[in-house]
This record gives C-alpha cells, structure tokens and sequence, in this order.
C-alpha cells in the first residue's frame, strides 16, 4: 500500500496530526485548524527571521540585562533592609502570624544581623557593611524591599524568577528578550548564562531554557575559563574549506526536508544553531580572552585573589560580551545546595561573608566599566536570588536563617532607572511584604518595560493560547522604578 504523504514526499514515521486531519476530509476540523495553523505560522515567521522583528519597542532605554543572581537566597536584613528592631529584640521568640517555616521547620527566634548599615551616597541608601564597593553606586541602585514569590523551595523558586511560573517548561526571561528584540550580534548568542564552579542552580538548565519556544531563544552555557563552549574548536585535520563544505551540505539537505514539513519551526533553529556554531568559532575565543587586559583592570576585577578570581573572570567576560552584542547574560553566584550557595540554614553570618566577599569587588568593577564605556545606559542590571530569609535563626546559638518568601529585596541599576531609592517596605521585623507589594511576575513586568515591551502584548501562541512570560493573571509595571 502506498504511504500517505502531508506533500510530495512520504513521512518516515507516520502521519502527523495535521495531515491525518487534512487525508481524512475532515473539513469542520480543518476549518478551525487553519485558523490556528495561520495564526502560528504568522508568529513562526516572525520567528525564524534573523533577528526576529521587534514586539512594539513603545519605551526603549535599555537593549542589554545583566541578571546577577544569588542562587541560594539572600537575607534581606542583612544586605539592604535594615530592621533596627532586630537588635532590640534579639533572641526573642518570634510571635507573627508564620507557624513554620520551609519544609516545616519551626520558627525560630528573632535574629539581629551583625552587619553595620550605613547611609550611603548623596541619597542616603542604607547597605550592609558586606557590599563596601557596591556601596559606592548607591545612587544609582534602585533596591525594592518588598519583592515576594509563591513558593519556599529552592528548585521552584528559581524557575519562577526565572521563568515566571514554579513548573519545568516555560521559557525564561532571556529567551522572552531574546524572542521579542532578537539579537544585536551575527557571531555570538543573544543569551549567555554562566553557573558557579560549584554547581548550577536546582533544576540546571531548566532555568534558561526557550521553554515550547524554538531553541534558537534558550541560553547557552558558557565556561569562564578555558574553551567557552565544549565542542566548539574544529576537530584536529579537518580543513576550514572542508568544515564549509560539510555544513553547506546538511543545510541543504535540512531545507530540503524542512521544504515539505514548513511547520517544524524546531529545524529552522537547529539549521541556524550550526551557522551560529561555525561563526562562533573564532568569536567566542576571543570573548573570553582576558589575557587581552590589561593587568590593573584584571587586578579591579580581583582576578589576583582567590575569593574573587571566578566571579570576577565572570563579570569581566559579561563586560566583553556586552560591547560585543550579547543582549541577556545571566551570572550565577552559589552552586550546588546549602553553604556552597546564599542558602545559609546552618551559619548565615559566615555564609554572608563569603559570598558577598566573592561577588561585591567584581560587580563594583562592572558597573564601574559600563559608565566608562557608555555601555550603562543601555544595560539594565537585576541583582537578587530565588527569595530572602527569615529575621529569625534557626536557632538559640545557631546563626542559620530559614527560606523567607513573603518579602525580600532585588535592587535595579542602569538603563531607565531611578537610583538611590528603596521601593516598598517589610514589616518592622523584615519578615513579609507590606507596602507596594511586588510579585515576581511585577518584576518581569518592569524589566520588559525597561526593555520597551509591553508584557501584556509580548505574546507566543502555543497550545491554543496567546501565552506571556507574565501569565494571565494581572501584573502591575514598577512605575516608581523608572528615571
């Protein structure tokens, strides 16, 4: 018996539901399907270009995030929500509405932090004594006390700052700005993501993945030392002509097979992922060649101390890739679980100092270069992690703090932003988001403002809905954010 086929050609494996649909006549079924296969393919197109055209760019300040994210979860009280109260409480019971905390853990008791708070720069922004040269851009640090999240769990956790929602499978923030701008460069990926040595966050490459998006939009994994991509350098022997060649030839025959199965949009981005591979190959070597610099800016980066040297490396490269094009880089500070990351159950004090120490030298020298290059007022900079912590320890003795999700603080710098301001507040004790309440969701809503998008219309159409990065629920713009 002859093969069905959904054109010219037989399908290897089988009928799709599309031409299962379209053979058997069924004309009502086929009617509301080309509807949706016009409206997806209106979108697909868009998609496939190179770069995709823009998505209404109505306030355009920023064209470039760098997301610095604290995997682990920061304390709020202990880096810039200062809570005098803390200290005239101290070891007190805690007696607020919470009964337990994550995965059931009693409350403990009242914790003050043993970080000094000052007011800094002209406006008078009050940060901890961890960030010493953060501190010096405190006017121009726009930090929101009031930040809460739906979940207590670490893996759910990052995915929803990352992705807006706590399951596996949506796109993330980078792969939204990478689908609704497209890409400033022809020879680099538009989004870049670099973990900690010590591990990637929980749920690993969930968090910068294109979600049901094409794989052209997810983030690619970078290496702050050696080669930046595994793979990427030409196998010993085989000459630049012969590469050529080869990846002209599977080009054609993927064409070829794409030109009877037009909506595999999945083809299109792997056809393009080998050009980009290809063109990579001699940029993404030079991008991460800091040998290049000179010594007194690797020596401001901290790459002379042990403490600093990773995340330095890190930040310097983002600088690089930024005046290269690369659109969304997201750097990761904590890797693996507990005292390798913020995640500071056992000794929120020593883990504090350990991880500010790593991070506070080398972001201060980023910020520092992108007002010198002229980068600063297309960058847009988000530090923060997946939530905060408790006011409260673990403990009588024991300087651990537990996960706190119901109000935590992120600060904003760069492009489109008003600095040297706190936005919303806690309660008295730090624990919960009281004024201006702003959701994950708000958040995502404000950083796609600061990149001209309108969240609400920034839109891909899958499984018959017109899906957003902000969900359907109704999300509120950070106004007071903006410059």
């Amino acid at each position: 018996m002859k093969p069905i086929s959904s054109g010219p050609f037989p399908l290897p494996h089988g009928l799709t539901r599309r031409a299962a649909l379209r053979h058997a006549g069924a004309g009502f079924g086929m009617l509301a399907l080309a509807d949706l296969v016009a409206r997806e393919n209106s979108v697909s197109g868009a998609l496939l270009a190179s770069p995709p055209a823009p998505v209404l760019p109505k306030r355009k300040k920023a064209t470039r995030v760098v997301f610095l994210f604290m995997n682990g979860g920061p304390s709020q009280v202990d880096t810039f929500d200062p809570k005098p109260l803390l200290k005239k409480f101290n070891g007190s019971p805690y007696t607020g509405e919470a009964k337990v905390g994550s995965n059931g853990r009693p409350i403990g008791h009242l914790m003050q932090t043993p970080f000094e708070f000052l007011p800094r720069g002209q406006s008078g922004l009050p940060i901890s004594s961890l960030f010493p040269n953060t501190a010096r851009f405190a006017d121009d640090l726009c930090v929101i006390r009031s930040m809460f999240t739906d979940t207590a769990a670490h893996a759910s956790g990052c995915l929803q700052m990352n992705t807006g929602s706590i399951l596996i499978g949506k796109p993330s923030l980078g792969a939204w700005v990478n689908y609704g701008l497209g890409t400033l460069n022809d020879n680099l990926p538009s989004y870049v993501v670099m973990t900690d040595p010590r591990g990637g966050p929980i749920g690993s490459a969930s968090n910068w993945t294109a979600g049901y998006m094409p794989a052209q939009f997810q983030g690619t994994l970078f290496r702050s030392t050696g080669v930046p991509l595994l793979d990427l350098a030409t196998p010993e022997g085989v000459s630049e002509k012969a590469q050529r060649g080869t990846l002209d030839l599977l080009r054609s025959l993927n064409q070829f097979h794409m030109a009877s199965h037009p909506a595999e949009n999945e083809l299109a981005a792997r056809i393009e992922s080998y050009e980009l591979a290809y063109r990579m190959q001699t940029s993404a070597l030079a991008a991460v060649d800091i040998e290049l610099e000179t010594a007194q800016t690797r020596e401001r980066y901290g790459l002379n101390r042990a403490v600093t040297a990773d995340f330095g490396r890190k930040c310097l490269i983002t600088r690089r890739l930024l005046e290269k094009g690369v659109r969304f880089i997201q750097l990761y500070s904590g890797g693996g679980h507990i005292e390798d990351t913020w995640d500071g159950h056992n000794d929120c004090v020593g883990n504090h100092k350990l991880h500010a120490a790593e991070t506070d030298q080398p972001v201060a020298a980023l910020m520092e270069d992108l007002k010198v290059s002229g980068l600063w007022d297309e960058t847009l900079i988000v530090w923060g992690g997946e939530f905060g912590r408790t006011p409260t320890s673990e403990g009588l003795g024991k300087p651990g703090r537990d996960h706190d999700w119901h109000g935590f603080s992120m600060w904003l710098a760069g492009a489109g932003v008003k600095g040297g301001q706190a936005i919303g507040s806690t309660d008295e004790l730090g624990f919960k988001a009281v004024e201006e309440p702003v959701h994950v969701s708000d958040l995502h809503a404000t950083i796609l403002h600061l990149m001209g998008i309108d969240h609400k219309k920034l839109s891909y159409f899958y499984q018959g809905l017109d899906q957003r990065l902000t969900g359907v629920q109704e999300r509120q713009v950070v106004t007071k954010v903006f410059a």
